[in-house]
């Protein structure tokens, strides 16, 4: 049976950091009628949708932000319960990403009742200064209380999310994040290089010069020290900034690199379709990211009206399954791309690829099979270019 993963949007933060371009609301608290009343739409979406992944196993839940742990256990277990009814599942994994903070650790045990088995932590970092100036809302200490109290849970699997290269952060202090990390033995780290993304304070700040950056040879360093350190307490890189013990990879995020089906709920939410006749390269339908735009139509079952549909032409998609695989530590299965395709990636990009292979930024089998190097990994989003 094929199957299907459940991605949920909660867009409420208790602040909303200067580096972010996610869909996102700023709330000081969370009403319980606003919660009622975004849970109510997430429920009204799915009964629309749902239909489109009809008899799909289904494999993973993922709540993502936001931070859908201002959520109170209830409304987790209301749509997990929903969503649970309208697909097969058989033992999902069901992702809740959180904050560090003294009200979502007290909703901890709560959470694991509700059917929350893998928990994501937003710890960032493990020095208060660099979370200052990453405009976070919390705490090292506050990190690692809640991490501990997150290990004592019983949740099957942890996960904790890290920046490097941020704002006056150098080398030194990415090793001892590193380190703090690990001591709470997670199953999984993911550790981002920050990003200055457009139209952000951040981005601002940059054009204005204001923002200490590290320089390209210490974050290649901060990259290998990444890698180096998580390698050697047993997890392996398998996606450019993700890092898993074995067989504790995210079953969720993978189905995006692997371009499976992906139910999206939610504001802004991205829901990526099954291939049929008409689009056999598949559907992407994006949710509008004005909050009160999706949540009225969604109530009032006019979600067509306002999302954005777009049946993926093949150029579009041989871009993406180039470079979504390229992502990853396996590569891109040029057997595979054939298959969907009809030539392998040599039919449709030789020029490029030999120059980046000698180059030494990509490596290629003798089936035709891609992967990036080390020096490639360092220069991924313009290798990427090529394929797009």
């Amino acid at each position: 049976m094929e199957d299907v993963g459940v991605y949920v949007h909660v867009p409420f933060c208790e602040r909303v950091c200067p580096y972010c371009d996610f869909a996102v609301v700023g709330v000081r608290t969370l009403a319980p009628e606003r919660e009622a009343r975004y849970v109510d739409a997430l429920l009204a979406e799915l009964g629309a949708r749902r239909a489109r992944f009809t008899g799909r196993r289904l494999a993973s839940l993922y709540l993502g932000g936001g931070t859908p742990s201002l959520l109170t256990p209830e409304s987790v277990d209301r749509i997990r319960v929903a969503v649970f009814g309208a697909f097969q599942p058989d033992a999902p994994e069901v992702t809740l990403e959180m904050n560090p903070g003294t009200v979502e650790r007290e909703r901890l045990p709560g959470f694991h009742a509700a059917g929350v088995n893998r928990l994501c932590v937003g710890v960032q970092s493990f020095t208060d200064a660099t979370l200052k100036r990453l405009g976070r809302a919390h705490g090292a200490e506050e990190a690692r209380k809640t991490l501990a109290v997150a290990c004592g849970t019983g949740f099957a699997a942890l996960s904790i999310d890290l920046i490097f290269a941020a704002p006056g952060q150098r080398v030194a202090s990415t090793v001892r994040d590193l380190a703090e990390a690990l001591a709470f033995a997670p199953d999984h780290v993911s550790a981002y290089e920050l990003t200055v993304e457009a139209g952000t304070p951040f981005a601002l700040a940059d054009e204005r010069s204001q923002l200490d950056r590290a320089d390209e040879a210490e974050v290649v360093e901060m990259m290998g020290a990444v890698e180096e350190r998580l390698a050697a307490a047993g997890l392996a890189r398998y996606e450019i900034s993700n890092y898993a013990r074995p067989g504790r990879e995210a079953v969720h995020n993978r189905r995006y690199w692997e371009r499976r089906p992906v139910l999206g709920l939610g504001v802004a939410a991205v829901s990526s379709d099954p291939p049929d006749s008409d689009a056999p390269h598949g559907r992407r339908r994006s949710n509008p990211r004005d909050l009160e735009t999706w949540q009225t139509a969604a109530l009032g079952g006019s979600l067509d009206a306002v999302a954005d549909v777009e049946s993926l032409a093949p150029a579009v998609a041989r871009g993406e399954a180039a470079f979504l695989a390229l992502r990853t530590a396996a590569g891109l299965d040029a057997g595979r791309f054939a298959a969907e395709f009809g030539a392998p990636p040599r039919g449709f990009w030789g020029p490029a690829i030999a120059e980046l292979a000698d180059r030494g930024l990509l490596a290629e089998s003798g089936a035709g099979d891609l992967q990036l190097t080390p020096a490639g990994r360092r220069l991924a989003d313009a290798i990427f270019q090529y394929f797009v």
